[in-house]
């Protein structure tokens, strides 16, 4: 899957049934290749201006379903950093 289609699709953490946002970046593990986590900017964000900032970090296993619109994952709040 290409980062691209990652960015297509809407995550949605399965605890709340929040609307996270789009994918903006991955974490890669240079060393074993593989994806450790999703980056998603946290809402409030209007062209990196105003609102709260920052940003969702979900670890690559907290992803429960990746279906053709929708990233579904199983976060806490406080486990978005």
């Amino acid at each position: 899957m290409k980062l691209s289609e990652f960015q297509d699709k809407e995550v949605i953490n399965t605890c709340d049934c929040k609307k996270l946002g789009s994918v903006t970046d991955l974490i890669f593990d240079e060393c074993k290749g593989c994806i450790e986590a999703i980056i998603i900017p946290k809402s409030g964000k209007w062209c990196c201006l105003f609102g709260e900032g920052g940003e969702y970090i979900i670890p690559f296993s907290c992803i429960r379903k990746i279906g053709p619109d929708i990233i579904l994952v199983e976060i806490h709040e406080e486990d978005g950093k």
